[in-house]
C-alpha cells in the first residue's frame, strides 16, 4: 500500500483516468490518502478525512511513507480559515490555498504558512457564520472551496472548519445524525436533505433560524424553508421536496 499528500491548493479527483473524466470531488492542499491502483499516470486513491475515492493525476500529489501518513492522519485537522492563503516553500515560490485547506504536513512539505488557522472543535452556533463565507460561490459538480462547491462540499467543508466529520454525498451524509420529526424541533446549523420523484436523496442544506436555509444551487444563496421543502425566492417556487432533517451536533 502506497500513501500520498495533496501539495497543491485544488485538484480534481475524477472517475476515471483521464482529463475529462467527470470530477466527483476535490482533494485540497494538505489532504492525505491511501493510494489504491497506481497506473502510469494515475492513481486510484481514498482520501483518510472521507474515505472518498477516486483518480488523481500522478503529477499532482507527493508521496508518504507510512509512517509519515499515520502521523498526519491521527492528529486533530488544522484548517485554514481565510479565504485565499499563501504558502511559501523552501525557494521562496508561492502556493494558493484555499480555505479549508490542510496544514498539518506543513512541515513534511517544508511549507511555511503564517495566516489564521483552526484546529478544534467550535460551538453550534458558530455553523451559520462559517456558511456565510461560502455565500454567492458559484454552483460546481464535486467542488469543494469558495471557487465552486457543490451541496454537500458544502455542507462538508462548513461542517470540517468547525471541527465536525461528515461524510462527501448528500446520501451518505442523510445517514448520519439523528432524524427529526418536524421543522420546528431544528435548530440553525442542522441538516435538511431533500429527495427527487424517485426517492433518492440528492440535495442538502443548513438550516438557518426564522425558516431560511442557505445551500448550493446556482450559487450558495439563502431561501426559504417549509414543509413541503425550499421556496426559491427569485423564482417563486418550490425547488427542492423537503426528506428529512437532520441533527448532527
Amino acid at each position: 500500500m502506497q500513501y500520498g499528500i495533496c501539495n497543491l491548493s485544488i485538484v480534481p479527483l475524477r472517475l476515471e483516468t483521464t482529463d475529462t473524466s467527470e470530477m466527483v470531488s476535490q482533494v485540497l492542499y494538505g489532504d492525505v490518502f491511501k493510494v489504491l491502483e497506481q497506473r502510469k499516470s494515475w492513481s486510484k486513491i481514498r482520501l483518510a478525512f472521507d474515505k472518498y475515492e477516486g483518480w488523481i493525476d500522478n503529477k499532482q500529489y507527493i508521496e508518504l511513507s507510512l509512517d509519515e501518513y499515520k502521523i498526519l492522519e491521527g492528529e486533530q485537522p488544522k484548517l485554514s480559515t481565510d479565504l485565499i492563503e499563501f504558502v511559501q516553500d523552501k525557494n521562496q515560490q508561492l502556493y494558493s490555498i484555499p480555505l479549508g485547506a490542510s496544514l498539518n504536513g506543513l512541515s513534511l512539505l517544508e511549507h511555511h504558512f503564517d495566516g489564521g488557522f483552526s484546529n478544534k472543535k467550535k460551538a453550534k452556533n458558530e455553523i451559520i457564520e462559517t456558511a456565510f463565507n461560502y455565500l454567492n460561490a458559484p454552483y460546481l459538480w464535486g467542488g469543494k472551496t469558495p471557487f465552486g462547491i457543490d451541496c454537500s462540499g458544502f455542507t462538508q467543508m462548513v461542517y470540517k472548519l468547525n471541527g465536525y466529520n461528515l461524510l462527501r454525498d448528500a446520501s451518505q451524509q442523510a445517514t448520519q445524525g439523528d432524524a427529526l420529526s418536524f421543522i420546528e424541533e431544528s435548530e440553525p446549523g442542522d441538516l435538511a436533505f431533500f429527495d427527487n420523484s424517485e426517492g433518492q436523496i440528492v440535495h442538502v442544506g443548513i438550516i438557518m433560524k426564522d425558516n431560511y436555509i442557505i445551500h448550493a444551487h446556482g450559487k450558495v444563496r439563502i431561501d426559504r424553508l417549509d414543509h413541503s421543502g425550499i421556496y426559491n425566492v427569485d423564482k417563486r417556487i418550490h425547488t427542492h421536496k423537503l426528506r428529512v432533517i437532520k441533527k448532527i451536533i
